[in-house]
């Protein structure tokens, strides 16, 4: 029993065989999925919503990239507000800061991440947190969290920061602004120590899993295209630093996710 907290289903890499990646989830024990709705920005940030209301058990996000931050325009935040009130919609997101690429020029971004802050306060949607700092540096942790405790932590409804690539210090300061951490396939890789000592920080009913498919495949899959089967992988290496299988790690964070996202009470209305 596992849940992908992040996949971003609706590329063109699953155009051939969409609908056997699912498949193949559902076998591997993937109860649910979150299709992430950002796409290639306001031109079809709908596209989670399109998978979540073809599938039960797949739910949905909303939200514009920091990549694509200086194509937001009005209208697409009057768009979003109106998505936000589908009921597969469970978490406004991913937003943040991005100063690996810079896409999007940095103060763009910011605006952009405040802007849809405001717009999930309203809709009472908690966010998901993309932040990546350039290279050797923590700037965008610094102010991406910074940003969170000025305009979003008042607001109460939490969050995810996703694919946490942070230290120790930034997951606890997410956690103490009500934020779950998610852990993806990087966590497997042979570099990636400072990912496995965060995790040992996070206590175990804080913590989700995800692929973020079709990025980031885990090991032993490396180099090749991620997919929500595959979220397995992250239990089993969260289970070998906690010693704990990769099912009781798979159960705790799918309780973990019901209990955030109050899916009991949600699947009544979708």
């Amino acid at each position: 029993m596992f849940v992908d907290s992040h996949a971003h289903l609706e590329g063109h890499r699953f155009d051939s065989d969409r609908e056997q990646v699912i498949a193949r989830a559902r076998e591997g024990g993937v109860e649910t999925i979150v299709a992430i709705g950002n796409g290639d920005g306001p031109v079809n940030f709908d596209c989670g919503i399109q998978l979540a209301e073809k599938y039960d058990f797949i739910y949905a996000t909303i939200g514009i990239h920091p990549h694509e931050a200086k194509l937001a325009d009005q209208a697409a935040f009057d768009r979003m507000e109106e998505l936000a009130r589908r009921p597969k919609v469970i978490a406004w997101g991913e937003i943040g800061l991005d100063y690996f690429y810079d896409h999007s020029p940095r103060a763009v971004q910011q605006d952009a991440f405040v802007k849809q802050m405001e717009l999930a306060r309203a809709a009472k949607l908690p966010i998901v947190i993309h932040c990546r700092p350039s290279d050797n540096s923590e700037d965008s942790w610094d102010d991406c969290l910074r940003l969170i405790g000025e305009q979003w932590s008042p607001s109460g409804l939490g969050g995810v920061l996703h694919c946490f690539t942070g230290n120790a210090t930034q997951a606890r300061r997410g956690l103490d602004m009500g934020f779950m951490i998610s852990f993806a396939g990087n966590i497997t890789f042979p570099k990636a120590q400072q990912i496995r000592d965060a995790a040992l920080e996070v206590p175990l009913d804080r913590m989700f899993i995800e692929t973020d498919s079709p990025f980031l495949a885990p090991v032993p899959f490396r180099g090749k295209r991620n997919e929500p089967a595959f979220v397995k992988e992250v239990a089993r290496q969260l289970g070998e630093l906690r010693g704990l299988s990769p099912d009781e790690i798979g159960a705790q964070t799918t309780q973990n996710f019901r209990r955030f996202f109050s899916l009991h009470e949600k699947r009544t209305t979708v």
